[in-house]
């Protein structure tokens, strides 16, 4: 299995977490929501896998590039 690692495009607050480790998601699932600029903004699973580890915490402030989960593809 390839490890993906999944990155933050765009810096902002961790708003929700939707996805815990050992979840599966399908390619273009929600893992995370972040609020920018008062929006919502869902960083999504590049592939479709199981979630090996949640990198961040809510509430925490992230910047652009920030390591958000490892996921088994």
């Amino acid at each position: 299995m390839a490890v993906v690692n999944v990155k933050s495009e765009i810096a902002g607050n961790v708003w929700k977490i939707q996805a815990k480790p050992g979840d599966k998601v399908e390619a273009e699932g929600e893992i995370v929501i972040l609020e920018s600029m008062k929006m919502e903004i869902p960083v999504l699973a590049p592939k479709a896998g199981v979630i090996k580890e949640i990198r961040v915490n809510e509430g925490e402030a992230i910047g652009e590039g920030h390591l958000i989960a490892v996921l088994e593809a």
